[in-house]
């Protein structure tokens, strides 16, 4: 497949996952969360952890934010990958995240792990757009401290 047509391909992804909102929609009982605020263009989240009763696997991400199309596609991207894995794995997955938007457009050398969360490298060429994209990321960080407090 051609640059221009991967490019379109992961905008596609992208925008598709920005429209379906994957696990938005927080549950009423307490759960590890973390409320997130990118303040340069005002995107927040809200997300809750919500793992097995032995909280080794994560059953779902649930979240509720608002914001622009990539940092609500990238946390409906974040719930579809992170669904049936173990807890364990998670801050891995964010590191791996995290390298991929520091990258300005480089690409990690394995992005198989992040599913199609890989979609949003594009995204790294653009410094501004980076929070907005992260910003689920940073807000599962959070619920996975308060998980082990």
């Amino acid at each position: 497949m051609s640059s221009p047509e991967l490019a379109s391909l992961y905008q596609q992804v992208i925008l598709e996952a920005s429209k379906q909102k994957h696990g938005f929609g927080l549950h009423p009982e307490e759960l590890p969360s973390s409320h997130q605020l990118n303040p340069t263009c005002g995107d927040e989240i809200t997300l809750q952890l919500v793992t097995d009763p032995a909280g080794g696997t994560v059953q779902k991400l649930a979240w509720e934010g608002a914001g622009c199309s990539i940092s609500m596609a990238s946390a409906s991207l974040l719930t579809d990958l992170t669904a049936g894995l173990p807890v364990a794995e998670l801050p891995g997955r964010i590191a791996l995240f995290r390298e991929l938007m520091q990258s300005k457009g480089a690409g990690v050398e394995d992005d198989e792990p992040l599913g199609d969360a890989a979609a949003l490298e594009g995204v790294s060429r653009y410094i501004a757009r980076v929070k907005c994209a992260m910003l689920a990321w940073v807000a599962l960080e959070g619920a996975l401290l308060e998980a082990k407090a």
